[in-house]
């Protein structure tokens, strides 16, 4: 029996219990916790390695997020039952764990570490996600890995004007905002955010009630660390030392700043890296054999001299590198129609970033099959971001989407998403695809405007126009400038990159990511105020553009019909075998898509082919009218009457001989043949069969033959003989009829 030295604590929040312990699994793990909250339980790992590996230059931190799809009570799909790549979900939750941590390990510390989140239970109804932040930063803090924590995240909602901690799968359902924050005790280090057009000070309120909360995260864990926390490991931090920063700036401030001040990002990046090249060909002369050894402390003091020059000019003198102003925007120029054949494009272009916008209009058969933790579903509105290197001036490999790629891709697809027309509105798959052709900052938010101007040039309903902008910070002490449209160095050398979506009533997506330790209210606010102003003005620029969504396809899209028949008649539509449906698709020429609630969709090029197709469904689902005249074709020839399929064919009744014409037929024949067009009524029911009748109706053949018949009152009276035969002919008629009966009697 093991002696395990566990350590367990529990608290309440938003109503459930959460509860922590460490000391049973994963003891080898340099920090190892358990974590259950509802029914949704995880384990979360951290481990180190001792030392830094030589030459390392930055901060290696990995971040993986494990589902496993028992912990739902599911099998994983194909052929060898066992889960594989991550999926898109996972891979998102390890972005959103390692955003909040990365900026809370100390500066300069380069040993590797490795979080995993291990998701062993999910109840449908408490997020692993958030979960996970909580896990990653309880593993980090009781370990012996140098953490500047805790911290904490949790997910807020709006449902019915309340702003509600931890929602459940329901009421997200129902609410305004799907708001993943996370912080420290002191600050908000971190936000993910989908809104339907929430007010700033919605929005605010959110995120300060969610940090309420996150301080008595923060508190718990705290006291947990008490219990079971480690001492801290000795490490080396990788720190350039004062001297040599002081005398890159001797030498060479300067011609750095001048350098840092060249207008376009490739000409001033060539600027710096020939005056780098020039500083290390200086001191190689100078060092002789030493230089190998501080070659990287030289290359590394200048980036922070240039970094410095950068900061200060933006913080102390209110200049930027490309002699904006702190709140102008970049030159933007908005393009429609760009490519032929696609159903909508656009080009978005502001300064030297550039996103290529493009809408595919697809059928039911195209929507994408989500299956994971929760249940399976399908999606008819995704959102693909590519970034190749060529955007940014390098030679690479052309790769599958990693997690740069997934994460921006997914913020500008949850940014349109709540002006997507429904699918009874609007009956398509729609993909939408952005390919960066240039970026010097804020790609995410030029695929958002490219977005939006391609479905609008599509004729793609949407409710609104969406526009995104990105912000930054750059702060010392107590001094801080917010900046509007931040460029690609002014994000890499800022503290924060402040993304925020939305339509001019409000917001509909927000990303914040921060370097420091946290922001206060007082920033967030300033931010969130200029960004509206910025959205505003891209808004405007975008809707001299295109105004509105046109209100025809382009011809090369598809053409959709939807509407909904009684889910009890989907067999009859598809037929046995799937017979009937397949013989709509070849007749019409249309694809038809059924969903299980009745809802059919039927798809062609061509207009008469939908027309056709819809007919025959109709005519399927339809139950004809009592004397309704109808078309047929006469399928099959009886001796009792002809059988006639009518309503384009779906339906097939009898017209007893005695129905096909208002005179005496002595045969079918001698009026119809197989395949005779024909009108028929429809004059009821017999035991489930539909009666059908030829007589009186109008457009139907003669017949070629009337039987004869001879009226009593013409026949001889005086002919005995002839009237004792008939007679006779009667009653042998009667005694055959019984000796019929006594047959059938006896059999």
């Amino acid at each position: 029996m093991h002696n395990f030295d566990i350590k367990k604590k529990s608290i309440e929040i938003a109503g459930k219990t959460l509860t922590m312990e460490t000391g049973r699994m994963a003891k080898q793990a340099n920090g190892a916790v358990f974590i259950t909250y509802g029914k949704t339980s995880i384990l979360a790992t951290a481990t180190a390695e001792k030392e830094a590996k030589e030459g390392t230059d930055f901060f290696p931190l990995t971040v993986d997020f494990i589902e496993k799809m028992y912990a739902s009570g599911k099998i994983p799909g194909g052929f060898f039952k066992r889960e594989s790549r991550p999926s898109t979900t996972a891979t998102l939750n390890a972005r959103l764990i390692d955003r909040p941590i990365r900026p809370l390990f100390p500066n300069g510390f380069r040993n590797a570490v490795h979080v995993v989140i291990t998701v062993l239970s999910y109840d449908g109804e408490n997020d692993p996600g958030m979960l996970g932040i909580l896990g990653a930063s309880a593993a980090l803090s009781i370990s012996d890995i140098p953490f500047n924590g805790p911290c904490a995240g949790v997910k807020v909602g709006v449902v019915n004007d309340e702003v509600v901690v931890n929602p459940t799968v329901q009421q997200f359902t129902e609410s305004l905002l799907d708001l993943d924050v996370a912080g420290t005790k002191s600050a908000v280090v971190m936000i993910e955010a989908g809104a339907r057009e929430v007010s700033e000070e919605i929005m605010m309120d959110s995120i300060y009630t969610g940090h309420e909360v996150i301080k008595k995260l923060v508190a718990f864990q705290e006291e947990f660390v008490k219990e079971a926390g480690k001492e801290k490991m000795e490490v080396v931090l990788m720190v350039t030392p004062e001297e040599i920063i002081k005398k890159i700036e001797t030498d060479f401030g300067k011609a750095i700043e001048k350098a840092a001040n060249v207008h376009g990002k490739l000409e001033r990046y060539e600027a710096v890296d020939k005056l780098k090249n020039e500083m290390l060909e200086k001191y190689a002369a100078e060092d002789g054999e030493k230089f190998e050894e501080v070659e990287r402390i030289y290359k590394n003091a200048f980036d922070e001299v240039f970094t410095k020059f950068v900061r200060h000019a933006i913080l102390f003198n209110n200049h930027r590198i490309d002699g904006r102003g702190m709140d102008d925007i970049r030159d933007i120029t908005c393009e429609i129609d760009i490519v032929p054949i696609v159903h909508g494009s656009a080009l978005f272009t502001r300064g030297e970033t550039q996103a290529l916008g493009t809408v595919t209009l697809g059928t039911g058969r195209d929507e994408q099959i989500i299956d994971g933790l929760a249940d399976e579903f399908k999606k008819n509105y995704f959102l693909h971001y590519n970034f190749p290197p060529y955007s940014v001036g390098e030679a690479g490999f052309m790769r599958g989407p990693g997690r740069r790629e997934l994460g921006h891709g997914a913020l500008a697809e949850r940014a349109i998403l709540p002006m997507i027309p429904s699918k009874d509105e609007f009956p398509y798959t729609l993909r939408l695809v952005s390919e960066i052709l240039e970026s010097n900052g804020s790609s995410s938010m030029a695929t958002v405007c490219s977005a939006t101007l391609s479905l609008m040039a599509a004729g793609v309903p949407i409710k609104k126009a969406v526009a995104g902008i990105a912000n930054g910070l750059i702060m010392e002490g107590d001094k801080f400038v917010v900046l509007t449209d931040i460029m690609g160095l002014e994000d890499h050398l800022g503290d924060m990159d402040f993304k925020v979506t939305g339509t001019k009533d409000g917001i509909t997506a927000m990303q914040m990511d921060i370097k420091i330790e946290g922001i206060t209210k007082e920033i967030m606010g300033i931010a969130l105020e200029k960004a509206k102003t910025a959205r505003f003005h891209i808004l405007d620029i975008m809707h001299e553009t295109i105004a509105e969504p046109r209100k025809e396809l382009a011809e090369t899209a598809p053409r959709i019909v939807s509407f909904k028949i009684d889910p009890d008649k989907i067999g009859a539509v598809i037929g046995s075998g799937g017979k009937m449906i397949k013989q709509i698709i070849e007749t019409s020429g249309a694809e038809i898509n059924i969903e299980d609630d009745g809802t059919i969709s039927i798809s062609s090029p061509n207009k008469d082919s939908i027309d056709k197709a819809t007919k025959i469904v109709n005519d399927i689902v339809a139950e004809p009218e009592m004397n309704g005249i109808y078309e047929g074709l006469v399928s099959r020839i009886e001796t009792y009457g002809a059988f006639v399929k009518f309503m384009s064919e779906t339906k097939e009744g009898l017209v007893h001989i005695s129905q096909l014409h208002s005179a005496r037929i002595g045969a079918v024949e001698d009026m119809l043949k197989l395949g005779d067009k024909v009108k028929v009524k429809y004059i009821g029911l017999d035991r489930g069969k539909y009666k059908l009748s030829m007589k009186g109706v109008e457009g139907n053949p003669e017949p070629k033959k009337i039987a004869e018949y001879v009226k009593r009152e013409d026949r001889p009276q005086d002919n005995t003989r002839g009237y004792n035969r008939d007679r006779n002919r009667s009653s042998d008629s009667r005694s055959g009829g019984n000796r019929d009966r006594d047959s059938r009697r006896r059999y």
